[in-house]
């Protein structure tokens, strides 16, 4: 029996002087980001480094823009030389997340530390009558493009500082065809050509993520997910999706769809003419009225059943006054509404298959709620706790979104600025 050894069929690499120089300039780079102004000598004890080295290494990542010098440290004893403080130059780069939703986009703009310089939002403005022809996907670029300029412009800042841009977008980003799948919200955004667009608007260095992954990466950076080893985040607005986040890392499985709960199949004996038949499966594709069909697979049987067209069908057929829209329904519960509590229970209800299904399959640790209704929380988690216990043992902890509508915007920044570190560190002059 013979053995084939990694080394034998991958040659290690040789290290050279600049490739343990560059392995130098990371290591102090990252530990200043993680510390905080630091000087010299305290660098080279806690990561080993000999202190000439270190002074090399900073002189070198000074010049390149990417460390600055913040001020002194004086000496315990009052007397001899002050320490010379170095810290992250936050303005090495910036970077821009871009929410595109059905009812609203935003754009944030952020330094390299993460803070945020400048916001805006608006409306989507998608006419609901209009066929989706491929000029409502350009207005939507066009928007939301046009928008993330003037938040630069507004900060005093040139485009060109903008070192990488992520979109969020619901649907999944296919990279082979550079298409957006299955985002049956957004009329006409699947067609061929959007995400070109985007680029042609916006630059190269840009990336379309998942809406519901990104929001779960946000809630794990920032928000009720931090350290959480396994969460997935059930996002529930115009329709139901969610994102995976496991060790920090999205799982998007095999083709990128993990986590499109919207197409799990919603139990039967429902009424066809209610949230899961034909009345809630009209949607913008031009296809829908000669293949109802194939267009309520395009939106998926729990996402016409929990989404919000669902919320306004079950308070309607409860009998409440306060139907127009998802939004009344829930102001109307916590008025006190009979048929609009009625409703939201029925929500819950329908929720809690989605949570069952997700504790069967993938054993989270935490499961957070969210999107436009999962925000209503303070209504739906008890009732979403007492049905979960009549559909399965698995109940995994659920819990409120601590991010609101930013969760998506801040999970664009926080994976935005991993990809523009790594391309400010690569693209400096050495």
């Amino acid at each position: 029996m013979t053995s084939t050894r990694i080394a034998d069929s991958a040659p290690a690499q040789p290290w050279s002087s600049r490739t343990l120089r560059v392995n130098n300039e990371r290591v102090l780079l990252e530990r200043l980001r993680a510390s905080g102004a630091t000087s010299r000598a305290e660098l080279a004890r806690v990561t080993g480094i000999s202190k000439p080295t270190v002074s090399a290494a900073l002189g070198n990542l000074e010049r390149a823009g990417l460390v600055r010098e913040t001020g002194e440290m004086a000496t315990a004893s009052g007397r001899g030389r002050s320490a010379v403080l170095y810290e992250v130059n936050p303005t090495a780069g910036y970077v821009v997340g871009i929410d595109i939703g059905r009812s609203r986009i935003r754009v944030a703009l952020a330094d390299l530390d993460g803070t945020l310089r400048g916001r805006r939002e608006v409306p989507t403005a998608i006419e609901e009558a209009r066929p989706a022809d491929a000029s409502t996907a350009d207005s939507i670029v066009a928007t939301a493009s046009g928008l993330a300029r003037e938040v630069v412009a507004e900060a005093g800042l040139e485009w060109d500082r903008v070192v990488h841009t992520v979109v969020g977008t619901p649907g999944v980003f296919n990279p082979d065809t550079d298409e957006v799948r299955y985002a049956g919200s957004l009329p006409g955004w699947g067609r061929a050509g959007v995400v070109e667009r985007l680029r042609s608007e916006l630059g190269t260095s840009l990336a379309v993520h998942n809406d519901a992954n990104l929001a779960a990466l946000g809630e794990y950076a920032f928000g009720a997910g931090r350290g959480c080893p396994l969460l997935v985040f059930l996002m529930v607005g115009t329709g139901v999706g969610a994102g995976i986040v496991v060790n920090g890392e999205v799982f998007g499985g095999a083709h990128g769809a993990a986590g499109e709960v919207g197409y799990l199949p919603f139990p039967p004996g429902q009424n066809l003419d209610g949230p899961t038949g034909r009345a809630a499966r009209k949607d913008s594709d031009p296809a829908e009225a000669e293949a109802p069909h194939n267009a309520f697979l395009q939106r998926g049987m729990l996402d016409a059943a929990a989404g919000g067209s669902a919320v306004v069908h079950l308070a309607a057929t409860a009998g409440s006054r306060e139907a127009g829209s998802p939004k009344a329904v829930f102001d109307a519960a916590r008025a006190g509404d009979t048929a609009a509590l009625t409703a939201v229970r029925a929500e819950a209800a329908r929720l809690a298959h989605a949570v069952a299904s997700i504790a069967a399959m993938l054993d989270p640790a935490l499961v957070i709620l969210g999107g436009g209704i999962g925000d209503n929380a303070d209504l739906l988690l008890d009732p979403l706790y007492d049905a979960l216990e009549t559909l399965t043992p698995l109940r995994p902890p659920v819990v409120a979104a601590a991010l609101g509508g930013d969760a998506v915007l801040l999970g664009a920044i926080a994976t935005a600025l991993t990809t523009a570190r790594e391309y400010v560190f690569e693209g400096r002059r050495l």
